[in-house]
């Protein structure tokens, strides 16, 4: 009999770990806020949201439980329509999907899982409250680097014209490609450790500015010139400008370690070549 996984949030990266594990054999139930059709055959879809609750009974029967959906601005919209749903159904593995920025700005020095917390944005801030709430059900906590890969890396944004190669002195931002993420989830299922917490990342924290110039040489295009941070941060974003507010570089030891993963992309230069 198949085992039987359940996804909140269909998203970037929960669409590639669904698809590895039908692929693998298991029976997977996901869900987006429509519950219209994603690209994920095989996989039974149900709508979701704050407003829109799954039934009670909804998580019975299934071996794991993983949860993509980020919190909003009242909390984590998962544990407060179906933390009950959770209980009940008491799976064997349960996961939750964080970011490294939970770790706040550290002037680019390394941090590893036992590194204490101080998210300096809201949004990280309301995802180590997440991560609170969901380590209390004995959840696998996995602390996501910036997620790339097809369709949505350096490589596409030159490729749309959209590519900036802004310098900040010091600078470096560590990454992770999604097959990666899909490939530590899989094996954390295969050997749980109820509690854990993994940060996701490849081995190369690098300046974003290295990534595009290698995105243009794979591509054969000239590079966007530099633009100095004191002219870049003028025109940015508040969000754009939110990126630059942490420094740091992520270890990804302990995933190695305990889920014995071996990074098929171990840096953005392998990355960025399978998203030709």
């Amino acid at each position: 009999m198949a085992k039987r996984f359940f996804l909140f949030g269909l998203g970037f990266s929960g669409r590639v770990i669904a698809r590895r594990l039908v692929e693998a054999g298991w029976e997977v139930c996901g869900t987006t806020r429509s519950g219209e059709a994603v690209d994920c055959p095989g996989v039974r879809i149900l709508p979701f949201d704050r407003e829109h609750p799954l039934p009670p009974n909804c998580l019975d029967g299934f071996d794991a439980v993983l949860c993509s959906v980020p919190p909003d601005g009242d909390g984590d919209p998962v544990l407060d329509r179906m933390e009950g749903a959770v209980r009940a159904a008491a799976p064997a593995w349960i996961g939750y999907l964080s970011t490294t920025g939970v770790y706040g700005d550290h002037g680019g020095a390394l941090v590893d899982e036992d590194t204490p917390p101080t998210p300096g944005l809201d949004r990280s801030r309301r995802r180590l409250a997440a991560e609170t709430r969901w380590r209390g059900l004995g959840a696998h906590i996995f602390r996501l680097a910036g997620i790339y890969g097809p369709g949505r890396s350096a490589v596409d944004s030159v490729r749309a014209g959209q590519a900036r190669r802004v310098v900040k002195p010091g600078q470096v931002f560590s990454r992770i490609h999604v097959e990666d993420i899909a490939a530590a989830v899989s094996a954390s299922l295969a050997n749980p450790h109820p509690g854990a917490i993994y940060n996701l990342c490849d081995d190369d924290a690098a300046p974003p500015q290295d990534v595009i110039a290698h995105a243009c040489a794979l591509l054969g295009v000239e590079p966007p010139p530099e633009i100095p941070w004191e002219e870049a941060r003028a025109t940015l974003s508040p969000m754009a400008l939110s990126f630059y507010a942490d420094n740091k570089r992520v270890d990804n030891g302990r995933m190695k370690r305990e889920l014995g993963v071996r990074l098929r992309y171990p840096t953005y230069r392998e990355g960025l070549r399978s998203c030709l």
